[in-house]
């Protein structure tokens, strides 16, 4: 990789070239003056950075200690050790100029990686979907499979029926206009709580022989959607930084596109334009946030002046916001905000300190671009122990630019065992969503959001449905997400969010938020109860189950990240059903194995058995992949080198991490070595 040389930075020659061939120009932005001002944010905020990383490490060391004195690990404790922080005064938070969709509408969001440019352009698209199409391909629709060969028309009218079944729900009115807010030739438009629904009527199409003339519904749907250069994607030097970036900077400019072949036939996909409705238009896009990386990673695409990496995410703040002038200045073709906003996801935050040094981040690039204080707004992950215990707090860091927080499973509950790794075993990882500190996070993230007045101007968003193909589990399932409060859940696909958008047609997520909004925050006590098994004993045959389970989800996605750089896809669990995957998978997976070696629940011989099992499972169910690398039987595959690292050494990785491996084996297989 060639570096050359920028205000004294070390800049990789290809991110270089990116910045001043096809970002800057395009902005007037001088190179020598951007280059000089984004030095002096790495020379100011890259040493915060690592003290911070530091604190990490001496909060989580003082842990471990007291676990293994055999000591409790309270509130008291906690407090005592600056983990826990006082409880801030009263305050609401202060956020403008935040788009429709993130503050006053309540409807899915999607999570795309950022690399792949044709899921980029099927998400941003998603914000419009056929209900007929979400019922007729999927198992939502109760009624017999389509049979092959062409169009089913008994599938058919059953999907008709389901969808005016629906309409006579969310709109009663519809057949006599009752709610109509646009007519067009052969379309109506309706609104129900802040979403619209299209009916169209097509004498050609299907509608010729519906006593309705009706020929589709199309719902309003993903209303945002989250471009990640986090979890979801393989990103490990600046190659892979400049095709994020560029994609990034296609949607920004709204000229992304992507050539593909399907059914023999080549097509281009592109970003969908406005929707107009004779006076109204509305958007035809999902707004766009990005997620940056956490505080963690530094990258090689830019060395420091004292020859260090930088850390990534500052670089990732500077690039998309950068990237983000083309909508704000409105030089591209289509906009994404409206009010002239920024929106980057900030994850794996820990704690109220690490926020704030975000917020103070963001006012940096602000002035680097000559940008209105928070301009740049923050969505905040509620996915770490100590951003969850002190979350009132985190919030009132970035009070003034927050738009959204979100829980997940996943890392949290990895950040959960590897906080308490030393203090005992845990319960099974599928009696996780079971325990205690669940429920109490869960409810504590909605009522702490709308205590401090997230409700109308910012998201409150829930978790993950991973399995794309099982949309009757969701349909049932997912409704209770709105129900809690939430005005937004993540969704794996655009047909997911079609059908889980009719979740908030049948629950007014802002009266909901009313009606609870004077609960009581549950207390720390719950939120604290660490899932220790409590010297539970388990046969040899539980213990292998648990193995296997943790050791083919492992190396199901690890495999697909080193060998090919895939950082999101639907990888084929232990009984064959395609969940939607990304690193958080590998996070709670491998530190419950760490956890179970660390206390003997396991033993080394045990792990080793089920990595050799899995190993010939996974390679069986990838068979039909020309690029995969098997891994059993071959102890050189640097896939499954890397997959038993991430338990091996899980104990000693920083807050279980799973980055640091991934990107050194990766990096392994690009460089050759």
């Amino acid at each position: 990789m060639s570096i050359v040389d920028r205000a004294g930075l070390g800049v990789a020659e290809e991110l270089a070239q990116f910045v001043e061939g096809a970002v800057l120009p395009g902005l007037g932005i001088a190179a020598d003056g951007w280059w000089a001002g984004v030095a002096d944010i790495f020379a100011r905020y890259a040493p915060e950075n690592a003290a911070l990383l530091a604190k990490r490490e001496t909060l989580q060391a003082a842990i471990d200690a007291r676990y293994k004195a055999g000591e409790a690990v309270d509130e008291a404790f906690l407090r005592s050790i600056g983990y826990l922080v006082p409880e801030p005064a009263p305050f609401t938070i202060g956020t403008e100029h935040v788009d429709a969709e993130i503050a006053t509408m309540a409807g899915p969001q999607l999570v795309v990686p950022i690399l792949n440019a044709r899921f980029v352009l099927n998400a941003a698209n998603a914000r419009w979907g056929s209900l007929y199409d979400a019922f007729y391909g999927t198992d939502a629709l109760d009624a017999p499979p389509a049979l092959s060969g062409g169009y089913d028309d008994a599938r058919g009218a059953a999907v008709v029926a389901r969808a005016k079944a629906f309409l006579d729900q969310a709109i009663p009115g519809w057949r006599d206009d009752v709610g109509l807010v646009a007519r067009g030739e052969r379309s109506k438009l309706f609104r129900h709580h802040g979403l619209h629904i299209e009916l169209r009527f097509d004498p050609d199409h299907i509608g010729a022989t519906d006593p309705d003339g009706l020929s589709d519904v199309i719902l309003e749907s993903a209303l945002t959607t989250i471009c990640d250069l986090e979890d979801s994607i393989a990103a490990v030097d600046a190659e892979d930084k400049v095709a994020a970036y560029t994609n990034w900077l296609g949607l920004m400019k709204g000229d992304l596109e992507e050539t593909f072949e399907k059914g023999g036939k080549q097509l281009t996909r592109r970003l969908n334009p406005d929707r107009v409705y004779g006076d109204l238009t509305l958007p035809g896009r999902s707004l766009l946030f990005v997620r940056n990386v956490g505080h963690l990673m530094t990258t090689p695409a830019i060395r420091l002046a004292g020859g260090g990496e930088a850390p990534e995410g500052i670089l990732d703040a500077i690039m998309t916001s950068t990237i983000a002038l083309y909508d704000l200045k409105h030089l591209g073709t289509l906009r994404n905000s409206r009010t002239g906003s920024v929106y980057i996801v900030k994850p794996k935050m820990h704690g109220p300190e690490e926020c704030g040094f975000t917020n103070r981040l963001f006012d940096a690039v602000e002035d680097l671009l000559g940008l209105a204080r928070h301009t740049i707004k923050v969505g905040v992950m509620d996915e770490e122990r100590r951003t969850s215990a002190n979350l009132a707090a985190c919030i009132e860091a970035v009070k003034d630019r927050i738009v959204f927080i979100n829980t997940g499973f996943l890392d949290r509950t990895g950040d959960e065992m590897h906080t308490a790794m030393h203090g005992g075993a845990m319960i099974p990882k599928a009696e996780m969503k079971a325990s205690a500190w669940i429920k109490a996070y869960e409810d504590r993230n909605v009522r702490i959001g709308l205590a401090h007045g997230l409700s109308g101007k910012a998201q409150i968003g829930k978790g993950m449905w991973a399995a794309p193909d099982r949309m009757a589990d969701m349909m049932a399932q997912k409704i209770g997400h709105p129900m809690s409060g939430a005005n937004t859940a993540w969704v794996p696909s655009p047909t997911a969010a079609t059908l889980h958008a009719m979740h908030y047609h049948q629950v007014d997520v802002f009266a909901r938020q009313k009606e609870i909004a004077g609960e009581a925050i549950p207390s720390l006590d719950g939120l604290l109860t660490v899932p220790f098994a409590g010297g539970r004993n388990w046969t040899a045959e539980e213990v292998a189950r648990e193995l296997d389970n943790n050791a083919q989800g492992i190396l199901g996605y690890v495999v697909r990240w080193i060998d090919q750089g895939i950082g999101c896809s639907k990888v084929p669990d232990i009984n064959d059903i395609g969940l939607m995957e990304d690193r958080a998978t590998l996070r709670i997976s491998s530190q419950h194995i760490a956890n179970w070696l660390l206390h003997g629940v396991a033993t080394k011989a045990d792990v080793d058995a089920a990595f050799d099992r899995m190993a010939a499972k996974v390679d069986a169910q990838n068979a039909g992949d020309p690029l995969y690398r098997p891994m059993a039987g071959h102890p050189d595959s640097i896939a499954l080198q890397a997959a038993r690292a991430l338990v091996f050494d899980g104990v000693t990785q920083p807050s279980g991490y799973t980055e640091p491996l991934l990107h050194a084996y990766r990096a392994r297989v690009k460089n050759g070595v």
